[in-house]
């Protein structure tokens, strides 16, 4: 709330109380457990510890998921999004990390010939050690924030914008409102989801991981995470690609020259397509490098690689200028950088911690 005060003549002054109007939404990228690096951007951007719970009084941010895994402050990362999520002071959408981890956790039901929904292969395991590291000795927490991920929805349509981890794909964004029209995901849909070849996979898989196309037979990238991929990553939002290098989005190359190499029909069918007259999207997932750059005129990607010593990125979209251009806005980006000495590395101000 605000005051106004106004000159009433003969009655002298006249206190109007009037409510906070919303002036826009602060879009923050992949924490991935830097806890005390998102306390940082918040601050940055003009948020408050209030009641233990930062706020705006004219803004609310919107966390595009993957809070969770591989940075070393998981708990506070999840606790600080959790309490604004809860007191309206901002919305989630679902990464596909927390997927991972729901699925991690949750028991195969019988004939899947599995214990888990998610094996615990080494892989998988070596993805949430983390996590389960530092939840460890908070049990309930872990729960409540398990919970809490089952509640969130996978994307967001609010106020012009749209929101989503990895890929906004129309056909499978529809599908998923008609099959849960607040796209939030139930325990069913996830068991359905961990079954290759049925349309919930399918959903998940494209909207928290995004399109990504095979490599020849026998071809490996070596990615700088440690792991090694058999894949590449593609967007959508190229009109009429042609070849590989059209449609790669990650940070590792694609080898043997292989950006030439024409996309097949089966490959440029596969592919999803987001144009330029849509409403402004909001994605993470990709592991950007450099300093934050628009991928096309209406999309923003706000996964700076903080885990990895980049950067915790924020778009401040506020809906006045927004209305006046009509476009997005590369000054807008907002960032903390996370330099690889944690003793140089930004605090907060207003939140202590052990």
């Amino acid at each position: 709330m605000c005051c106004v005060a106004s000159w009433a003549g003969a009655t002298g002054w006249e206190i109007e109380v009037t409510a906070n109007v919303l002036e826009g939404y602060d879009l923050i990228g992949d924490v991935h457990g830097c806890g005390a690096t998102l306390a940082v951007l918040l601050e940055r951007l003009g948020y408050h510890l209030k009641g233990g719970v930062y706020r705006h009084p004219r803004r609310k941010v919107v966390f595009l998921g993957d809070l969770i895994d591989r940075g070393p402050r998981i708990r506070l990362a999840v606790s600080i999004a959790k309490r604004m999520v809860e007191e309206g002071e901002a919305y989630i959408v679902l990464g596909n990390h927390e997927i991972n981890a729901l699925s991690y956790t949750q028991k195969a039901p019988p004939g899947l010939e599995r214990e888990w929904l998610r094996p615990h292969t080494p892989r998988h395991n070596r993805i949430i050690k983390e996590t389960l590291d530092q939840y460890h000795d908070h049990p309930q927490e872990w729960d409540d924030a398990l919970s809490w991920f089952a509640s969130l929805p996978l994307c967001l349509d609010i106020d012009g914008i749209r929101v989503v981890h990895a890929c906004w794909d129309h056909a499978r964004v529809d599908r998923l409102r008609e099959l849960n029209p607040d796209t939030c995901i139930d325990a069913e849909f996830l068991v359905r989801a961990s079954i290759p070849d049925t349309e919930e996979f399918d959903i998940l898989e494209r909207l928290t991981r995004g399109g990504a196309i095979k490599l020849p037979q026998g071809v490996v990238i070596h990615s700088g995470d440690g792991f090694s991929r058999r894949t590449f990553r593609t967007h959508f939002w190229a009109q009429d690609p042609i070849t590989w290098g059209d449609v790669v989005f990650q940070p590792d190359n694609l080898p043997q020259g292989l950006e030439g190499r024409p996309l097949s029909g089966e490959e440029k069918a596969s592919l999803s397509y987001y144009g330029p007259d849509e409403p402004p999207l909001f994605i993470g997932h990709y592991w950007c490098e450099g300093i934050p750059a628009l991928p096309a005129p209406n999309i923003a990607c706000l996964d700076y690689s903080a885990v990895k010593f980049g950067r915790l990125v924020a778009y401040r979209h506020s809906f006045a200028s927004y209305a006046k251009t009509g476009r997005l806005d590369a000054d807008n980006f907002i960032w903390v950088p996370v330099p690889r000495d944690a003793n140089a590395r930004l605090t907060p101000r207003e939140m202590e911690f052990d």
